[in-house]
């Protein structure tokens, strides 16, 4: 008995190094090869026929149950998270992972928790962590870790998480994958599959899958962490698995640490865009109400007005001074000194 399946996860520089990758595999290339690569919901996907045409294996955007076939490439649709079963392709569209629908953990577990030692999980190029749990459900269950060097990638964050948190197997640049997957998927297997936790395994599978008791289910894995989830502002509860933390919600979105971070991080961007546009607003509010009280020569309101003008526009200059820093390249919760101005100096 030799591995059956190799699932692959990227994101971005991943066409490049599956075309890579895929273009020095052969033509009996003894294993199905799936592929999850970040795109946009609404995007139009080309990457099958990119990689139909950069080597000697077909590749298709599969149909939900389609079988799986030893030589052949299936490539995760845009919007759809790509699972597998035993012997076929499940397509689903189930809470987004790590930010993104398809993203590669769903289909990872599914690999794990279908193929067990067969089965070869690959983490290329891309930034943040999708694809460390899953790869770490792959090696629980006796299957095997493969990560793109870091040093090798476009972008260093996916393969250098699953490096952190993960007992990787093998750690090599792209030149030297194509020669790698041969190998494995042709030497036998020995041994048997490990358990690695198959009940949360399960459950987390068929979260993805949608399945209704696991959606609705009462009790969650994991601890409530005081969090709150990004995409849906409910509870996070917090997963430990080894030296592995992650984050799940009750509906099912998850999240690794790093994109949770990142994600944290653009709702705090959006929250001082809305504060600098109401500051704004409130400011040439004040501004027209201080015309109205000096037509009618009323001092006193008109004054109180200008006064509140600058206040509202002092405040919205440091929220800009907040945003400059994170544009040109700091972060938003790592703001500059914050500097006071003067009423009425800073009024566009």
């Amino acid at each position: 008995m030799t591995r059956q399946i190799v699932v692959i996860g990227a994101s971005a520089g991943g066409v490049e190094a599956l075309k890579q990758v895929v273009g020095e595999l052969p033509a009996d290339f003894p294993a199905a090869i799936l592929v999850v690569v970040h795109f946009p919901a609404y995007s139009t996907s080309s990457l099958p026929a990119i990689l139909s045409r950069a080597g000697h294996l077909p590749a298709a955007h599969p149909e939900d149950g389609d079988p799986v076939r030893p030589g052949h490439i299936y490539v995760a649709p845009p919007d759809w998270h790509m699972m597998v079963e035993e012997g076929r392709v499940r397509l689903t569209q189930g809470p987004r992972e790590n930010g993104h629908r398809p993203a590669a953990d769903p289909l990872f577990r599914s690999a794990a928790l279908a193929y067990g030692r067969g089965a070869i999980g690959v983490v290329l190029t891309g930034n943040l962590d999708d694809g460390t749990a899953g790869l770490s459900s792959i090696v629980r269950r006796g299957g095997v870790a493969v990560v793109q060097d870091p040093a090798d990638a476009l972008h260093p964050g996916m393969p250098s998480s699953a490096l952190a948190y993960v007992r990787v197997d093998h750690s090599v640049p792209l030149a030297g994958l194509p020669a790698l997957l041969v190998r494995l998927v042709t030497e036998p297997l020995a041994g048997h599959d490990a358990s690695g936790g198959p009940d949360l395994l399960r459950f987390e599978t068929d979260i993805a899958e949608m399945e209704p008791y696991a959606l609705h289910a009462d009790e969650r894995p994991g601890e409530p962490s005081g969090f709150s989830c990004p995409d849906c502002h409910g509870v996070l509860w917090e997963v430990r698995e080894g030296e592995l933390v992650r984050y799940r919600c009750r509906v099912g979105h998850a999240f690794g640490p790093e994109t949770l971070m990142a994600k944290q991080g653009q709702e705090v961007e959006t929250a001082l865009w809305v504060a600098f546009q109401s500051l704004k607003e409130r400011a040439a509010f004040a501004r027209g109400m201080a015309r109205k009280m000096e037509a009618r020569g009323n001092r006193f309101s008109h004054q109180r007005f200008m006064e509140q003008a600058a206040e509202a526009d002092a405040r919205a200059a440091v929220i800009r001074d907040v945003l400059r820093h994170a544009s040109r390249g700091g972060a938003v919760d790592d703001p500059p000194p914050l500097r006071l101005h003067a009423a009425g100096q800073d009024g566009d």
